[in-house]
């Protein structure tokens, strides 16, 4: 139900607490990708190491750690860029009242600010506090301002008292988890398709310290995995050695050689949409040796071989509905090139550019964009983040 999805999980200083961990193996076993974030409070009642050991990710609590040096105190941005939804379960008095008047003193709080999906509220307390005139208007409060929020149960609290403040249980807030991300779900022309885009070079190493490449930083790639999810796609983004930072929002998997890419393909084979815009690397070293290799000893020519053309293996494969577009850098010939390249290969589109047009090549955050289909021929030009945008919107007009 939450395959591919991305949930952070707030625990905040209930009795409760101790539930979120039987929600989060929830959530995982409905396919969802889960990272905790707990308020100081919480940890009282449940140790972090809990949650990191079901998570496998390292739990957020404190906004500046001491104990682990970097960026972690900007976390909350990242995390908040990263989630699909973020399910506060329990969420106490406390924390409510400091979500919805926009504080932002510990990890959690401050996460809820810079979350960019939505949030939903379980409130869990004890005794008559959920009945407050106090938690009340509070829950009315974040209702106004876009949280969802799943009422509590009625029944034997940890005080001893009948009354209503219960959590609900997992496979209730799991329900209405799905509902909101169903609610929230992109749609275009791409929802419910499987997308797999290639970005950035391949390195054909011929020792240890020495490698074969090419300029590529990967901008482009990025960008039409960027747009894939825009479109509503749930994206994989295969990348080489890339030189920029990829948004963490995208699922992601990296590759060094043109070898490590072929292999990785062929588990997204059959993909509706295969986007190879990665510079894979035309040939390898016939040799390549374990050790660094002296000049002193080294022979002035390197023998070559061909690497898997992968464009052409995915053509060969290409199943009934399948796109496969490619991308072709040209230095001379480029209509005629693209073309062939387009139905030696099998392939639906192809992106082609010249490093002799300005505004065009590797690491620009610009380009110019030839693209030709079948009956098709159209150019594209500016900000790679958009023309991948319009490149999309243009290849699947018709879905």
């Amino acid at each position: 139900m939450l395959s591919g999805k991305r949930i952070i999980l707030g625990v905040t200083g209930g009795i409760a607490a101790y539930k979120a961990a039987f929600l989060l193996r929830e959530f995982q076993k409905s396919g969802a990708e889960v990272r905790v974030c707990m308020t100081p409070s919480a940890t009282r009642f449940v140790g972090t190491e809990t949650f990191s050991s079901l998570s496998r990710y390292e739990v957020a609590v404190d906004v500046f750690n001491d104990e682990n040096s970097g960026n972690s105190w900007t976390k909350h941005i990242h995390w908040g860029e990263w989630a699909d939804l973020f399910v506060i379960a329990p969420c106490t008095a406390n924390t409510l009242s400091k979500i919805v008047h926009g504080q932002s003193d510990n990890m959690l709080t401050s996460t809820v600010l810079a979350a960019r999906c939505p949030i939903l509220i379980c409130p869990t307390m004890d005794g008559e506090m959920y009945e407050s005139p106090a938690v009340t208007e509070n829950l009315k409060q974040a209702l106004r301002v876009g949280y969802y929020v799943l009422e509590p149960e009625s029944g034997y609290l940890a005080s001893g008292l009948e009354a209503t403040g219960r959590l609900p249980e997992p496979e209730v807030i799991l329900k209405k988890s799905v509902e909101i991300i169903q609610r929230h779900r992109i749609k275009g022309p791409l929802t419910g398709k499987k997308v797999v885009v290639t970005a950035g070079p391949t390195r054909e190493f011929l020792d240890p310290v020495r490698f074969i490449s090419n300029p590529s930083s990967g901008k482009m790639g990025i960008a039409m995995a960027e747009a894939a999810r825009a479109l509503g796609g749930d994206v994989i983004l295969l990348h080489g050695p890339v030189t920029v930072s990829i948004p963490s929002r995208l699922q992601t998997r990296s590759f060094l050689s043109a070898d490590d890419l072929f292999e990785q393909i062929q588990d997204y084979a059959a993909a509706d949409v295969v986007i190879m815009a990665a510079a894979v690397s035309d040939f390898k070293p016939s040799e390549k040796h374990g050790q660094k290799v002296k000049k002193e000893r080294a022979e002035r020519t390197i023998q070559l071989e061909q690497n898997p053309d992968i464009l052409a293996w995915l053509g060969k494969r290409k199943k009934k509905g399948q796109v496969l577009i490619g991308f072709a850098m040209e230095t001379e010939g480029l209509k005629e090139n693209a073309l062939s390249k387009l139905h030696k290969k099998n392939l639906d589109w192809i992106c082609a550019n010249s490093l002799s047009e300005s505004d065009s090549g590797f690491e620009s955050d610009r380009n110019t964009v030839h693209l030709f289909g079948r009956e098709t021929e159209e150019t594209f030009n500016g900000p790679k983040e958009q023309i991948a945008g319009e490149i999309l919107r243009r290849v699947f007009a018709d879905d």
